[in-house]
């Protein structure tokens, strides 16, 4: 697997030439260290730039008239955060560091040049696919599912992505976030999600030191998350490997 997230994220969505991912390579050859808890770009904004994560953490977020925050979307390594900016236009929702992270600034002129490539645009296609199965997911265990599970269910997807990317090992991965954060993803107080964290933790389905987040049994939390990642796609179609070496992953992809 090679150590650029976007090509490795990439190369679940088609087939890449040596060609392809040297010019995928060269994309991302020039980043900028951006703070945590920095905006990269807000809603009403008219972008210049297509912004990729390369390191960190970003999110989707809207703010409501009463200063609430709802993040619509976790942006991990290999991750576009606003792929279609020339369609578009205009942002209708903003885009934030919830990390420390290093973020390329495309040129709109650079992507429209990639959608000559048949094989990228294929796999820019599949990115959007994907992120519009996530967003499903998501609406689905915030209308649907209790608290843990729905809690459970972000964590079984988190490991499943970065360990695409190259960025979880033996169910464990870096999640630098604080409670007010995961908050804002679940739609709920601070208290209850500290309640249910703690609830995680005691069930020993899942253990945090810092920002460190260790899943002891990802088959036992994806059974109780009722976690199915069949909405990522992460099985490469010209060798219908499985992405990752979680055994609830190999039973359930």
């Amino acid at each position: 697997m090679t150590s650029n997230p976007l090509v490795s994220k990439l190369e679940y969505g088609t087939t890449l030439s040596d060609d392809d991912r040297a010019r995928l390579e060269k994309l991302c050859e020039h980043t900028v260290e951006v703070s945590a808890r920095k905006s990269i770009i807000e809603e009403g904004d008219k972008p210049d730039n297509v912004h990729l994560v390369m390191q960190g953490l970003g999110c989707r977020y809207t703010l409501l008239e009463n200063g609430n925050r709802s993040i619509t979307a976790l942006l991990l390594p290999g991750d576009f955060c606003n792929l279609h900016v020339a369609i578009l236009g205009q942002m209708d929702h903003g885009i934030a560091t919830l990390a420390s992270s290093r973020i390329v600034k495309i040129p709109r002129t650079t992507i429209e040049d990639l959608i000559n490539n048949p094989r990228i645009v294929r796999a820019l296609w599949w990115s959007t696919l994907v992120d519009e199965g996530t967003m499903r997911a998501w609406l689905v265990s915030a209308g649907r599912r209790q608290a843990n599970r729905q809690m459970a269910h972000l964590f079984c997807e988190l490991l499943a992505r970065l360990e695409a990317v190259g960025l979880a090992d033996e169910g464990k991965f870096d999640f630098p976030v604080t409670q007010e954060d995961l908050g804002d993803i679940l739609g709920a107080s601070t208290v209850h999600v500290n309640k249910t964290l703690k609830a995680l933790r005691e069930d020993g389905l899942v253990l945090f030191d810092g920002k460190r987040v260790t899943i002891p049994d990802p088959t036992r939390l994806a059974e109780f998350a009722e976690f199915d990642p069949l909405y990522l796609h992460l099985r490469k179609r010209h060798t219908q490997e499985t992405v990752a070496p979680s055994a609830y992953l190999a039973g359930r992809a």
